[in-house]
């Protein structure tokens, strides 16, 4: 029995050897001395594309819009990708923001490019001035920093697909949009829809404070969220409330209970919710009411535990009130596990490429922000590289993303470039003040020169991939075995965020960057840079 499983697990190896080895043979080898050339000329027409990456940072801060309703974002940054040769597969996954861009020159790696594109409600801010003055007041705005990925991972695609044209080096670049991550609620779709079949490696990219990437299981967690809605019957609140069955009791009451429940979950897991129907008006007993919870935890097991919990309390809720009780997903995220030999490999890129130089101006803007916010870091802006991210052994949590259910289906690593301002607390209208000026400007700069660099290190070294594929099937994957928390008739929530941008969106059309006539958008805005605080304000 011993010797079958052997040889069973003998014959699986081999096929992945042969797959990796027939990918080597597939791939050319180039030198040591011709990459350096290619790295360093990449890096350089990073450089000289530093205004159009300004540009767009801009263009796509001022376009500020929610999850699923990336309109304006996506048609302008597909525009700048047609332009440059890419093929564009539009409203993948049944999602109309989504899109997937490719271009390739010839058989070679398939490398996948991604970053998140979406802002958050109530986040609404002028950048560059460092205490909260709303562009609209109560809109939307760029208060997690998500305009400047995609547009720093154009930026590294063009340099390589440039010295791809002029050296002849087989690939194929890809890139795709992270839609509604703030709602987590795109990239578990994708993969289920089987975007990523094909894929050899993926570079995600997110704003930070510093210029760094990790490898093996990383901070946070996972999560699944799930919208639970009750029905009753309405009547009169006043004339006849018996005859009545409160669905917002039965919510209510749902409440209690997880809140209950909560008193006695490991630190690890995180639970919250927002009541998303509570009825229409007091005189009418709410035939109809919904919550809305994310439970998260740093295991899949431990999330599926919080969801059949969940689904327990709901029923009893609807049980104790006589109404009945349905849900739905509405998004997932899979604990993220990143790729050790892609952060190797991009690890010495960040090394050699560091820090931007931060301007005096930079440094008082962060400063100030800081000390608005009641930061406990009151440095400023990073000066000193963070070391390569490995596994703790003590588990952290804290936030989640659906690019995790991605780092499962095809080697992963999320590199962090520093385009934001270090205390900030995250999901608020001070991490919007940096997310437009030359801070945001020079650290996608600086990220994209990383990005760039890492795609020809795997374009031109066959050994990198086999062996970032080898340590995704023969070593992350005995961690694990990936459960889509999404069935195959789970539509993605699309219909989310509608009211708000329908609110917003016609007053927020009138700060749209115009680059044809303002060099920047804090010139367009009138800012002064950096605009600190007076007695005055």
């Amino acid at each position: 029995m011993m010797k079958n499983n052997f040889s069973l697990r003998h014959i699986l190896h081999l096929s992945i050897c042969l797959l990796i080895s027939t990918n080597i043979i597939a791939q050319k080898k180039y030198s040591n001395s011709k990459l350096k050339k290619y790295k360093t000329e990449a890096a350089s027409i990073v450089n000289d594309n530093h205004k159009q990456t300004q540009v767009m940072i801009d263009k796509i801060f001022s376009f500020a819009e929610l999850g699923f309703h990336e309109i304006e974002s996506s048609k302008y940054l597909t525009n700048i990708l047609e332009k440059s040769g890419f093929e564009i597969t539009y409203g993948v996954s049944g999602i109309p923001t989504a899109w997937f861009a490719k271009w390739s020159n010839g058989e070679g790696p398939v490398i996948a490019l991604g970053s998140d594109v979406d802002c958050i409600p109530k986040a609404s801010q002028y950048p560059g001035v460092a205490y909260h003055k709303p562009i609209v007041d109560g809109a939307p705005g760029h208060g997690e920093g998500h305009n400047s990925g995609i547009p720093m991972n154009i930026t590294a695609a063009l340099s390589v697909q440039k010295i791809m044209k002029s050296a002849n080096i087989k690939g194929t670049l890809i890139l795709w949009p992270g839609i509604a991550e703030e709602l987590v609620a795109s990239k578990a779709w994708f993969v289920r829809d089987g975007l990523f079949k094909g894929v050899d490696m993926c570079i995600f990219t997110h704003v930070s404070s510093n210029l760094g990437v990790s490898w093996g299981q990383a901070r946070g967690t996972g999560l699944i969220s799930v919208e639970y809605t009750f029905e009753g019957e309405a009547a009169h609140s006043a004339g006849a409330p018996w005859r009545g069955r409160s669905a917002l009791d039965a919510a209510e009451l749902m409440n209690v209970g997880w809140n209950y429940k909560r008193e006695h979950l490991h630190p690890l897991k995180r639970s919250h919710s927002i009541f998303t129907d509570a009825g229409d008006q007091p005189n009418v007993v709410p035939s109809k009411a919904s919550i809305w919870y994310y439970l998260r935890d740093v295991k899949y097991e431990g999330i599926m535990k919080m969801y059949n919990d969940a689904n327990n309390i709901a029923d009893g809720a609807a049980l104790m009130t006589d109404t009945k009780v349905s849900s739905r997903v509405v998004g997932t995220a899979w604990p993220r596990h990143f790729n050790k030999v892609i952060a190797e490999t991009m690890y010495k890129n960040i090394e050699q490429v560091g820090l931007p130089e931060w301007s005096v101006e930079d440094q008082a803007l962060a400063k100030a922000v800081q000390k608005e916010v009641k930061s406990n870091n009151n440095k400023g802006l990073a000066m000193e590289l963070y070391p390569i991210g490995k596994p703790s052994k003590i588990m952290v949590s804290g936030g989640s993303d659906d690019i995790g259910d991605v780092s499962w289906t095809v080697p992963t690593v999320t590199l962090r470039f520093p385009s934001n301002i270090p205390g900030l607390q995250g999901h608020h209208w001070s991490n919007a003040i940096a997310m437009a000026t030359p801070i945001a400007h020079k650290g996608a700069t600086a990220g994209a020169k990383v990005v760039a660099m890492t795609i020809l290190d795997f374009l031109a070294k066959p050994d990198l991939l086999s062996s970032a594929t080898d340590y995704f099937e023969n070593i992350q994957k005995k961690e694990t075995e990936y459960k889509p928390m999404i069935t195959a008739n789970d539509p993605p929530p699309i219909e989310l965020n509608t009211q708000i941008m329908r609110t917003f969106r016609k007053e927020s059309e009138k700060f749209y960057f115009d680059e044809t006539k303002y060099d920047t958008y804090l010139e367009q805005l009138g800012v002064e840079y950096p605009t600190l605080k007076t007695k005055e304000n």
